[in-house]
């Protein structure tokens, strides 16, 4: 990857609905040459996909909760089996398997702190192997952002 590639992959998570023109004049290419490079960095996989990021809280779902999740043990079928339920419930945006204390992080959304109650009595607490939660409310987001490289 170089400096064009770089600059091509920060443009793309500013406005991913960018046009190529407009991308090819903002990293110095012509729109052919620009094409090609978007074309094999899809084809590597370093862009991975394309997505709207919706803004959770104007869908009504105003509170953002850092679960960190410990197992009763951490066999192959263990992991496997809690992932794939929390897979299920739509408010689990995501999951992450970590080192440390506790098995897992999740971030969960909620219109509010009784409607966290009942999705963590009703669906978190009844995820298999679960042997301790730990719930945490995020009170502001400061900024969330998707990985890229630093420039060469």
């Amino acid at each position: 990857m170089d400096r064009i590639d770089h600059t091509i992959l920060t443009n793309l998570q500013e406005n991913a609905r960018i046009s190529n023109v407009e991308l090819a004049t903002a990293v110095g290419l012509s729109p052919s040459a620009c094409l090609r490079r978007v074309s094999q960095l899809e084809k590597i996989g370093i862009i991975d996909g394309y997505h709207a990021a919706l803004n959770a809280a104007k869908l009504g779902h105003d509170v953002l909760v850092l679960v960190q999740i410990t197992l009763e043990g951490q066999s192959a079928e263990m992991l496997a089996e809690f992932e794939a339920a929390a897979a299920n419930i739509p408010q689990v945006l995501a999951v992450f398997l970590i080192a440390g204390e506790s098995d897992y992080i999740l971030r969960v959304a909620a219109r509010d702190v009784g409607d966290f109650g009942r999705l963590h009595a009703d669906h978190l607490s009844a995820l298999p192997h679960v042997l301790r939660m730990e719930s945490s409310f995020v009170m502001r987001e400061v900024f969330n952002r998707s990985f890229t490289p630093p420039a060469s």
